[in-house]
């Protein structure tokens, strides 16, 4: 398949990063779900964050589209995980959204908000184009069905995370941080360790 045009990455995974993943598909499952469901709550903290009382209906309707979407792929992978023989690990961590968040400015009023939406935008993209690696290696049926079903749903939720940003603080304040943020995001990448992870490194 062809890549997205419209994510705005600076760094493109190679297509070995998707054959090394797809070696242990189960293992990559499992760290989905738990991805997926991260997702969810993190879509849902946004909830009462608005900076003012009120909140504006295109932010309940954003943050209740993105925390359904997260919990439908929740439950779709589960599914697949357990036709599959695979098995839910009792554990999990994920250095990569770790090392974004590391890069918002805490207690910042609005700008640690703002730096939030753009971790959140950030991660969604670099899932989308995970997805896309995936389905161009894979060669399973299912699974290729599977997260090409995810990668219009990723590439949204990016897209509203992003608008979002723009709603709390000014558009040309959210482009020159969004520009910094891509090239940190393209460092931390590909400093991650190896494994069957969907933003894991190459090693």
């Amino acid at each position: 398949m062809r890549s997205n045009k419209t994510l705005p990455l600076r760094y493109q995974t190679p297509p070995q990063w998707a054959e090394a993943v797809l070696r242990e598909p189960l293992e990559l499952l499992s760290d989905q779900a738990y991805l997926e469901k991260k997702a969810a709550n993190n879509a849902l903290e946004f909830l009462n964050l608005w900076p003012t009382a009120r909140p504006p209906l295109h932010w309940l309707s954003s943050i209740s589209t993105i925390a359904r979407d997260e919990t439908a792929h929740l439950q779709l992978v589960l599914k697949l995980l357990e036709k599959k023989g695979g098995i839910l690990a009792r554990s999990h961590k994920n250095q990569y959204a770790a090392d974004l968040r590391k890069l918002v400015r805490a207690g910042k009023d609005i700008h640690d908000l703002a730096d939030r939406l753009l971790v959140s935008a950030l991660i969604e993209a670099r899932s989308c184009e995970r997805f896309e690696r995936l389905v161009e290696a894979g060669s399973d049926a299912e699974l290729n069905k599977f997260y090409g079903s995810l990668i219009s749903s990723e590439n949204g939720h990016y897209q509203l995370f992003l608008d979002m940003a723009k709603k709390v603080v000014s558009a040309r304040e959210i482009e020159n941080r969004w520009d910094k943020l891509l090239d940190e995001e393209a460092v931390i990448i590909q400093a991650q360790a190896p494994g069957p992870r969907i933003h894991s490194g190459l090693g």
